[in-house]
Formats: structure tokens, sequence, C-alpha cells
């Protein structure tokens, strides 16, 4: 008789062993269900990494502290941590960035703020920006750049020329860069420039502005057409000089 109520009370503890496992299992599935999507009404966060289901950095949203450094062909360059302003930063496939939305602003210095898209292992080549000076003067539109060289040897240039023992040694350098057009060069501009003109701007393969069009603040339009040099040698009306 104690023999047959054991083995009962050993089946009924496994029964209920068993249906309290299955609850646990359907309430912790049920929770990591419910867990996927949440909704918040406010967080605060420094830094947001976007990334795909196999881990690759798709996006990152951060702060300036917090910002991405960037990356191309692997290597990603942590020596400007901390350099870059907040924003956004959009990364490739193959994990280079490939473009992003920044904005800054500092009353000693000034403001701006700028949405890019870059070249395949390249730099911006399309550019929306807003650029203003700590007067309060700006400029804002669209740019079209164009690279002479690649990204990756420019960036190697530069870090040749950083190592250089003095400034003037360092500045000389980089004239030299920017006058074979080694560095970013601008190739069109369309927006407001400087001087409060509405401007096109059409500039050779070393950036040097070639054709100007504009309206300046007090409504007179005027053309002109520039020399390697950036001098004007033809002008409509023929006395027209564009201010920027």
């Amino acid at each position: 008789m104690n023999q047959q109520k054991i083995e009962k009370e050993v089946r009924f503890l496994k029964i209920y062993a068993g249906v309290i496992t299955i609850l646990c299992g359907v309430f912790l599935l049920s929770a990591f269900a419910v867990s996927k999507n949440k909704k918040f009404d406010e967080i605060d966060v420094e830094r947001i990494n976007i990334v795909e289901k196999n881990g690759k950095l798709k996006m990152v949203i951060s702060n300036k502290e917090r910002q991405h450094p960037g990356s191309m062909d692997g290597k990603v360059y942590d020596e400007r941590k901390g350099e870059r302003p907040a924003g956004m930063i959009f990364f490739s496939e193959k994990g280079d960035e490939i473009g992003g939305l920044i904005f800054d602003g500092d009353t000693g210095k000034g403001q701006g703020g700028s949405l890019t898209f870059d070249k395949f292992r390249g730099d911006q080549t399309i550019q929306l920006t807003h650029q203003e000076g700590k007067d309060g003067n700006y400029f804002a539109g669209l740019k079209i750049n164009d690279e002479n060289i690649p990204l990756t040897e420019r960036i190697s240039k530069i870090e040749e020329i950083k190592k250089l023992p003095t400034k003037e040694a360092q500045d000389a350098a980089y004239k030299e860069m920017r006058n074979k057009g080694e560095f970013l060069v601008n190739r069109l501009f369309i927006g407001r420039g400087r001087s409060k003109s509405s401007l096109i701007e059409l500039s050779d393969a070393k950036g040097k502005s070639r054709i100007e069009i504009s309206v300046e603040a007090n409504g007179n339009p005027k053309l002109n057409f520039l020399d390697e040099n950036g001098k004007v040698f033809y002008s409509l009306p023929e006395d027209a000089k564009v201010k920027k």
C-alpha cells in the first residue's frame, strides 16, 4: 500500500514538473517575442549603431565624442576620434564610409551642416551644405566635387606631410598638393554666395573657377569667364565682376 502511494505521488510530481516546465517555456518565449518591439516615449543616448543581421555596421548616429572616425578598405582611422561633428555616418556593404549628415555650431567659430554622398572607395561627390562664419555671413548650396587621386593615396600624402619638421614645410607641401588638384576639388556650385548673390560656379579639374553666373543682391545679373589664374577675361555686361 505504501509503495503504491509513493508511486502515485512520484507520477504526480513528474506531471506537475512537466506542466510547470511547459508553462515556463511558453512564458519565456512570449516574453522574448514581445521584447522584439519596444516603444519609448523618450530616450537619451550618445550613440546608436544600425547593423545588419550579420553584424555589419550600416549607419552610426552619434554625438561628437563618440562619432565614428571613418573607415576605408577595412582600416578605421582612429586618429580622428573625437574630431568629427555629431550626426549620421553611412557605410557600404564592404564597411567603407559612403556619406553622412553632420552639423556643428559654435558662436566663437561659426556653424554649419552638410549632407554628403561619397564615391565608392572615395570622398564626397555630392554635398548639400551650409557654412557660416562667426560674423553671421554664410554661403549655402549644392556642391559637386571631384577627385584626381584616390582617397587612400591622398590620406597617405597628408600623413607624410604631418611628419615634416616645420609648419612652413607642411604649408608648402599642402600648397603643392592644392596646386596639383590633389585635394578634393569643387567642380560645380549652385547656391547663395557670401555676398548675398545667387550663384552658379563651374570650375576646372583643379577646382579653379572658370565660369560664374550670378544675380547680385541688388538685382544685377552677371556672367564672368575666368582664366586659370582666376582673372576675368570676358564679362556680360562687359564691366561685370562677380564678388564672392
